[in-house]
């Protein structure tokens, strides 16, 4: 059973969350991970389980196509819900496959490489060769992505919110982008948010933050906060 400890907010009766921090083509350990969810599930059955990922399943780590194909294949526990948002890295590789110039560079530079090679293309090639070379469901995968999600006292976003703005005032690129000024806030958000984006070694529990990004592709662990009624527990890969 997991370790659990006190949480910064609660989950309406019954719910349970499982939310996965940055793969970046970790996809040996999301396999390990999704598979110590399922032995918690069968060990604590839940009413209303939600299995979610947090964004920047590409770039950098080994095997990009195999974590998009996972997740592209429809949730790996049956019957369980799936959420999953966009991070930065796939809002920068969708740029670059629709030509942005900016977008190409920054992708070639903050591991799109590892990424294209993972695909079986070539970094150095024609970018507007790219496209064609990835699979239509994966492309529909990654377009469709949330930028965040809500539920009981908290908020899942990949990178973190602008303090002093609400929701619905908040820019995308901040969703997706920020850092410091959100990191450095003690701002009541209106709910905690459950984020990734900013490595760490070992989750961050604060009064209005949760941060989950441990750094799988620097050869740490791969996180998944565990939230239920008004308690928290982690598991790793």
């Amino acid at each position: 059973m997991p370790e659990f400890q006190p949480a910064p907010a609660t989950l309406p009766p019954g719910h349970r969350v499982y939310a996965i921090g940055d793969v970046h083509g970790c996809d040996d350990r999301l396999a390990t991970l999704h598979a110590r969810v399922a032995a918690d599930l069968r060990a604590r059955p839940v009413a209303e389980p939600l299995l979610l990922h947090l964004g920047d399943y590409v770039d950098r780590g080994p095997d990009s196509a195999g974590v998009v194909a996972r997740l592209a294949a429809g949730s790996p526990l049956p019957g369980v819900p799936m959420v999953n948002l966009m991070g930065n890295h796939e809002r920068t590789m969708l740029d670059s496959l629709a030509g942005e110039r900016a977008s190409i560079t920054d992708w070639r530079i903050c591991g799109g490489r590892e990424a294209l090679a993972s695909w079986g293309l070539d970094a150095d090639g024609d970018p507007s060769l790219w496209a064609a070379g990835i699979p239509v469901a994966h492309l529909e995968f990654l377009r469709g992505l949330a930028l965040h999600h809500r539920l009981g006292g908290y908020l899942f976003v990949h990178a973190g919110l602008r303090p002093g703005l609400p929701l619905e005032a908040q820019s995308p690129d901040d969703l997706l982008r920020i850092r410091h000024s959100f990191l450095n806030s003690e701002a009541d958000f209106g709910a905690v948010v459950v984020h990734g984006h900013s490595p760490t070694r070992g989750p961050v529990v604060k009064a209005n933050r949760i941060g989950i990004d441990t750094g799988a592709v620097f050869g740490r662990e791969l996180t998944c906060l565990v939230l239920e009624d008004d308690r928290l527990a982690f598991l790793q890969a």
